[in-house]
């Protein structure tokens, strides 16, 4: 039963209520206290990065075709920080911000469009504005032009869909509202002059928003509409949801006329909303068939809307839902939109604060959600990821999720297993392109911070990936298998012994660094492999280094330890489902 409320009613419904989430108490979130401190550390991190030089992307150089092999892209032969840790993902080109027109770089939000005739180019985010390029047949970007942010100053969020054949872009920056681009203005562009646009050259802009900012744009293809959500009142530095008339939640925006967009209303029941995916419903319960259902992640809850009708500033909620260990639920995507049983979502600050789970460790992880009854979501299991890192993004495309974890950079899993193993057990990595190799070495193989890679866009026909990052710039890859990896063959040999020798103290150990060290950064010369190791692995047909590659590749890996947490409260009183014991039906 849809539960139709008002705004009054659901705020003093929530007052006091537990939600799960623990980053913050229930009026810190609801007031935007929570969120405005996320915004504070990330500017506070991407100003250091900024005064450290890492934001000049004119330092990356241009990339050309490199595959991966033995697990490496060297994008530069013998250049840490252009080879790039990978598995079935090839590199097929990489630009940086200032080769796509930008002055100032730091990139965010991106997008893909397909015309008519099967042309693929894709709209990128940066903090003056956006850029556009064409993506080649061999999968090289072809810069064509950019589109100015709408306000003086510009902004890090910038964050761009394409509905149909306009790109419909949002920003953080005061006074920017939404600008809509018409995509088939590229068709004809010269490369070898790249045009700047300007206002005038949008086919239409709307700016009913409190001060014209929005921290999301979501849309809906088959319906035809566009969604500004998580836009709230203040100025550059304050934040304000209080009193507004939405509280930051989904902002209707009628497309049916590109050039005059409107508004029919909005839900604003439960207040913000940071991301959302909307569709028409088809899934297993039938009391909700054909309407029109939003997936809101809404910073403490999963919180489930029928919006079918859109008019006036009345809420139908369906469900709210957290799970333990919640600190900000940040984006989401349910597994088929054809059969909306399940959905995988991420949290942006369970990396850091969360006190149960894999999540205590630093590793990305990915929460799912039994959503066969949308009255009664229930959580059944998570993945993993295998280095630290935060997750941002992600979209399904034919099976397989799609990840922008930040500086683990592009994770392709493939979740096909999840409707008969819902515990996320059975989920397996089909492929990686790890586009921040800076922090390769640290602890965990990664890094729990904002950095890398903010978006990816994966639904080319081509099967060409885009992926963009926040200081580099955007790569181009392509997966060359989607195969799991197996389990290795590990026979007894006189090498794979001299990393682990039980009988020689020490060596499993010390065999444990150095395999770790050698799998995160290419090895070609074989005199940075130990004597024990080089006399032991020599003399095989493969070859030394990929002999000591297959020996370490089965001695069993250094655990990545608990991460410690950067925020004391009181110890979260639930658990984590058993991965097996999770299965709920």
């Amino acid at each position: 039963m849809v539960r139709t409320t008002s705004l009054v009613a659901v705020c003093s419904a929530l007052v006091g209520m537990s939600r799960g989430a623990a980053l913050g108490t229930a009026e810190e979130y609801a007031s935007g206290a929570v969120h405005a401190r996320i915004m504070g550390i990330k500017m506070a991190q991407w100003e250091a990065e900024l005064a450290a030089g890492q934001m000049d992307s004119a330092q990356y150089p241009e990339l050309g075709y490199t595959p991966c092999e033995n697990g490496f892209a060297a994008g530069i032969p013998g250049d840490v920080n252009n080879t790039f840790r990978c598995n079935n993902i090839d590199l097929y080109h990489f630009l940086s911000h200032a080769d796509l027109g930008s002055s100032y770089g730091r990139g965010s939000s991106s997008w893909g469009w397909t015309s008519e005739s099967g042309r693929e180019f894709v709209a990128i985010g940066q903090y003056d504005g956006t850029a556009f390029a064409e993506i080649s047949p061999e999968g090289k970007l072809v810069y064509l032009g950019r589109l100015p942010q709408y306000d003086p100053i510009g902004s890090n969020w910038r964050e761009i869909r394409v509905l149909r054949d306009y790109a419909v872009i949002g920003s953080e920056a005061i006074n920017h509202g939404v600008q809509i681009f018409d995509m088939k203005k590229l068709l004809d562009l010269d490369q070898e002059n790249p045009t700047n646009f300007t206002q005038d050259d949008l086919t239409g802009h709307w700016n009913d928003l409190p001060v014209g900012r929005t921290h999301n744009i979501v849309v809906n293809q088959e319906l035809n509409y566009a969604i500004a959500c998580g836009s709230v009142g203040g100025n550059e530095t304050i934040r304000v949801r209080d009193e507004l008339p939405c509280r930051g939640g989904l902002i209707f925006i009628d497309m049916s006329d590109p050039s005059n967009p409107t508004s029919p209303g909005c839900a604003a029941g439960d207040g913000y909303v940071h991301d959302a995916e909307c569709l028409v419903y088809r899934g297993p319960d039938e009391r909700y068939q054909g309407r029109d259902i939003c997936y809101g992640y809404n910073e403490d809850t999963l919180t489930i809307y029928d919006v079918t009708d859109k008019e006036g500033n009345v809420t139908n909620i369906i469900s709210i839902t957290s799970f333990p260990g919640a600190e900000y639920i940040h984006q989401g995507v349910v597994n088929d939109e054809q059969n909306q049983e399940y959905l995988f979502l991420d949290d942006e600050f369970d990396e850091r604060d969360a006190d149960v789970g894999p999540m205590t460790r630093g590793l990305p992880t990915t929460h799912i959600f039994d959503i066969r009854d949308l009255e009664n979501p229930h959580y059944t299991g998570n993945y993993k990821g295998k280095t630290r890192s935060i997750d941002h993004n992600q979209y399904m495309v034919d099976g397989y999720l799609y990840q922008s974890n930040y500086g683990n950079g592009l994770n392709v899993l493939d979740v096909s297993s999840v409707t008969e193993d819902p515990s996320g057990a059975s989920i397996c990595e089909a492929g990686f392109f790890d586009i921040y190799p800076e922090n390769d070495e640290n602890e965990g193989g990664g890094t729990v911070a904002f950095l890398g890679s903010w978006s990816s866009y994966a639904n080319f026909k081509s099967g060409f990936i885009f992926v963009h990052t926040i200081e580099r710039g955007s790569f181009v890859v392509k997966m060359t298998s989607k195969e799991c990896p197996k389990p290795p063959v590990c026979e007894a040999s006189s090498c794979l012994t001299s990393l682990r020798a039980s009988s020689i103290e020490g060596r499993l150990e010390e065999g444990q660094e150095f395999c770790h060290a050698f799998l995160t950064r290419q090895i070609d010369e074989e005199q940075e492999i130990p004597e024990y190791a080089s006399e032991a692995c020599g003399g095989s047909d493969e070859g030394l280094i990929a002999h000591v590659s297959s020996a370490c590749a089965c001695v069993p890996t250094i655990p990545v330890p608990e991460l410690p947490r950067t925020t004391t409260r009181p110890p979260v009183p639930t658990v984590l489902p058993d991965k097996r014991d999770a299965v709920m039906f």
